[in-house]
């Protein structure tokens, strides 16, 4: 199955947009409850105001809540982005560390966004189990488990390290696209003959296929 998502998603990817660990940290943090596309328009303007640890530890908080108003639960975001510039100062001379340990002891930090920062930012192997991932992973019969942590280590051990990351990718992408949560698009599936679950959604084409969403559509989806 994974070597047909490999197939399946060439592209996958992470659909936030950022060009330093600190950039993908911060835009993971305001992922939460809001769509990746809201978080990339807001991004821009905000990585250009605070370029660095230093910028969020002194921002003003009432122009910082301004800029993240659009993404939803902007007071708990404006703190946690304000702690996390100064634990980084405190602790990592001002850098977002590459280490699992350090990266879950920083504010606002879960071991789902370590993974992501880790996988991505630092080409360090991670399994993000978000939503998706614990979803389809159980209609795979890949496990039966639902606690995020425990998720991981039953997928680790099923998969080679090194295909973590573009692992978690390729199925979030599934996920968003085919695999739905309520109705699932069974007959557009292209991992239907080995999935232990088709059926629980349209396996008529034609019916299945309305049910895909595309590029545009998933960037709307709220994580």
């Amino acid at each position: 199955m994974n070597r047909e998502l490999a197939e399946l998603y060439p592209d996958a990817h992470c659909e936030l947009d950022f060009r330093t660990p600190l950039e993908l940290t911060v835009a993971t943090i305001l992922s939460a409850q809001t769509t990746d596309k809201k978080v990339n328009e807001v991004t821009p303007e905000l990585f250009a105001r605070y370029p660095d640890a230093a910028a969020y530890a002194a921002a003003d908080r009432a122009e910082l809540e301004r800029t993240l108003v659009p993404t939803g639960f902007f007071r708990n975001k404006t703190t946690s982005l304000v702690k996390l510039g100064a634990a980084l100062i405190e602790r990592h001379d001002g850098q977002v560390p590459g280490r699992l340990a350090d990266l879950v002891q920083l504010p606002g930090i879960g071991r789902k966004t370590a993974n992501v920062i880790l996988g991505n930012a630092f080409g360090v192997p991670g399994i993000t189990v978000d939503t998706h991932v614990g979803r389809l992973v159980r209609r795979f019969g890949w496990t039966e488990l639902t606690d995020p942590v425990k998720v991981e280590h039953a997928i680790g051990a099923l998969i080679e390290k090194r295909e973590w990351t573009m692992l978690s990718h390729r199925v979030i992408f599934h996920g968003r696209r085919v695999c739905h949560a309520r109705t699932p698009a069974c007959g557009a599936c292209g991992l239907a003959r080995w999935c232990p679950s088709y059926g629980i959604g349209p396996t008529d084409p034609a019916a299945a296929q309305r049910l895909v969403r595309t590029p545009a559509e998933v960037t709307e989806e709220v994580a």
